[in-house]
């Protein structure tokens, strides 16, 4: 008889996890929200224990957080071994080795036959706020585009970048000035009638016609990018939309940045996603998987365009932390001695070969897409229509937790279900959660025909 990773023998909440919920709600505002309502006891791979022993097959990972899997041992012995030395010095006050070997390796690994330098951080928001004044202070420009359905951070420019008003914007502003949004290509939703050919053409076209309509380009100092957008859905552009957009900056002296942080280190089967478009950023900003779970962000980039701000001018208290660097420095390592790059490529054709056979059964999968091991579909109410079906998909999520499988659902209209498992999953582990997603999404088709 096979192993069962996954086992819920409680209610969700438990009693334990209800104690804590209700201290929760107590001492921690509510616009911190929560996916399932227990709390982890421990975690180690692709597998989560709750504070009443149920156990979970991971497909979260803390939001693409964590690639090399829960607490990996190599992570474990490198932060034992700083702690044991010292815990924090403030690099700039008195600096360390691992803060310098991690950015030498980070620029080693980063696209781009030319000399780059490393910024490091603490969170994805932080590395875009610093790319926003790297690119400012080095072209003397103010302007910033970011696209359609993007998401940047919570920060007051991040989330200006942002698209999706709620809950990420709603009532927050005023905003930052100087940011446009730019139309980015939606494939499953191009307008009836035209091919994908001709859509990417079109959307070509308007971001050159966004050149020209909406902001002159030499007032641009940088187009941010996800070379797949991540909250957005899982949207994947046209590769000759990317290089169009790239060559659009080159000719205009804008600087092409590409937000890494939910698509790096090994989730789409590269380093960066960013490598499937055959493009060189001028900037990459990096966070979430390169420390395993431990905060810790950078930017990387040319050299010349980096050295542009004077000392002083970038950095802050926790930047870099030793521990964060170690971290990163394992989780590298791993990356390269475990193959998986190779295997994030393996585990995004098993879940696309899943989901294919999927909706061939059930008429709400409208789409499927991703690249590497950043997969999801789309559910909609009608193929045709493409209505999006939010309700249903809140319903798949619930009925896989139910079931002991972490899940979550992202695009602006909430019908997504998207897959980051930990690239370090089991194939029996993966199997075992594909099959409780297929469980959860016929229960749930189910109780929509019942209703």
């Amino acid at each position: 008889m096979s192993q069962t990773f996954s086992k819920v023998a409680t209610n969700l909440p438990g009693e334990n996890a209800k104690q804590l919920l209700d201290r929760r709600h107590r001492a921690i505002p509510k616009g911190v929200s929560y996916g399932i309502p227990t709390f982890a006891d421990t975690a180690e791979g692709a597998i989560v224990k709750d504070v009443d022993g149920n156990t979970f097959i991971d497909f979260v990972g803390a939001i693409g957080t964590i690639n090399v899997g829960h607490s990996h041992p190599k992570v474990k012995e490198a932060l034992h071994k700083q702690v044991d030395r010292f815990i924090h010095t403030g690099f700039n006050v008195m600096m360390y080795e691992s803060y310098v070997e991690l950015a030498e390796r980070l620029a080693a690994i980063a696209p781009g036959e030319f000399d780059k330098k490393v910024l490091l951080l603490n969170s994805g928001a932080e590395a875009v706020e610093n790319a926003v004044k790297i690119a400012r202070k080095y072209t003397k420009r103010q302007g910033i585009i970011s696209f359609n359905r993007g998401f940047h951070g919570r920060t007051l420019m991040t989330m200006t970048m942002t698209s999706k008003v709620k809950p990420y914007k709603y009532e927050f502003g005023p905003f930052a000035p100087e940011v446009y949004k730019a139309p980015y290509p939606y494939e499953y939703r191009r307008p009836q009638g035209l091919s994908v050919e001709a859509y990417e053409d079109f959307m070509i076209t308007e971001f050159k016609n966004f050149l020209n309509t909406e902001v002159a380009p030499e007032t641009i100092a940088a187009v941010v990018m996800e070379p797949i957008q991540g909250e957005g859905g899982f949207i994947v552009p046209g590769k000759r939309f990317v290089q169009e957009v790239y060559q659009l900056c080159k000719e205009h002296g804008i600087l092409f940045v590409s937000d890494e942080i939910q698509a790096g280190f090994a989730r789409t089967g590269r380093y960066f996603g960013i490598e499937h478009f055959d493009v060189e950023p001028d900037l990459i900003t990096v966070s979430k998987s390169l420390g395993a779970g431990v905060p810790i962000s950078g930017v990387i980039g040319r050299a010349e365009i980096m050295d542009e701000s004077n000392p002083g001018e970038l950095g802050g208290t926790y930047c870099g932390s030793p521990l964060g660097c170690e971290a990163a420095l394992a989780v590298l390592d791993i990356i390269e001695e475990e193959k998986l790059n190779e295997r994030g490529e393996y585990l995004g054709k098993v879940v696309t070969s899943r989901f294919e056979k999927l909706a061939e059964k059930y008429d709400c999968i409208g789409d499927i897409r991703g690249l590497g091991a950043m997969s999801a579909i789309e559910l909609v109410k009608d193929r045709e229509t493409k209505e999006a079906d939010k309700e249903l998909t809140q319903r798949i999520v619930k009925e896989a937790n139910k079931r002991g499988l972490l899940l979550l659902s992202a695009g602006v209209f909430g019908n997504v279900l998207r897959i980051l498992m930990p690239i370090v999953i089991t194939d029996e582990q993966l199997e075992e959660g594909l099959a409780i997603f297929e469980e959860a999404l016929e229960a749930s088709v189910q109780q929509t025909v019942e209703v």
